[in-house]
């Protein structure tokens, strides 16, 4: 999993290839998280949620999949989320200057051209086209108003830290 937790946003622009240029902000806090790991690099799906890529780590993926695992074999839940997830997810490995390829099939499905925001939700991120968030945003933010969503902080646990 990401050690450093992958905040805020940013909107990059992207090269014809379409290859994505991470600046030194994010892709910082992205090579660093991924130190020590056999690759380097994100794991990334198209999200069934919106219009976005979901995007995280190798490690993260495979929390992903033994949770799968946790749904019944061949149940319809279980074919539709591994379908859903796994069979369209892509590793994008970093090159020498922390940038990765972004496959057609992702960029076509968020709508990225020109630009592409990268929007950070903890241990994982996503990539919008930046009106596309920009409305989601929008939305989101007056669900949770109106629902009066909130966060339980974790409490410690025993020797300190919080987990």
């Amino acid at each position: 999993m990401f050690r450093a937790r992958v905040r805020s946003r940013e909107d990059l622009s992207v090269s014809r290839n379409p290859r994505t240029v991470l600046t030194a902000g994010l892709s910082s806090v992205l090579l660093a998280a991924l130190t020590g790991q056999a690759f380097s690099g994100i794991v990334a799906f198209p999200s069934f949620r919106a219009p976005a890529i979901e995007a995280l780590d190798r490690a993260r993926m495979e929390k992903l999949s033994e949770s799968a695992d946790d749904l019944a074999q061949f149940s319809e839940a279980h074919d539709d989320l591994s379908v859903a997830i796994f069979a369209n997810a892509a590793e994008l490995a970093f090159d020498g200057e922390g940038r990765i390829m972004l496959p057609e099939t992702l960029a076509k499905h968020a709508g990225i051209d020109e630009m592409a925001a990268f929007v950070g939700l903890g241990q994982t991120f996503q990539i919008w086209n930046p009106a596309r968030f920009d409305e989601y945003q929008r939305s989101a933010t007056g669900r949770a108003k109106e629902k009066g969503a909130g966060l339980l902080l974790r409490r410690p646990a025993p020797g300190g830290e919080t987990p």
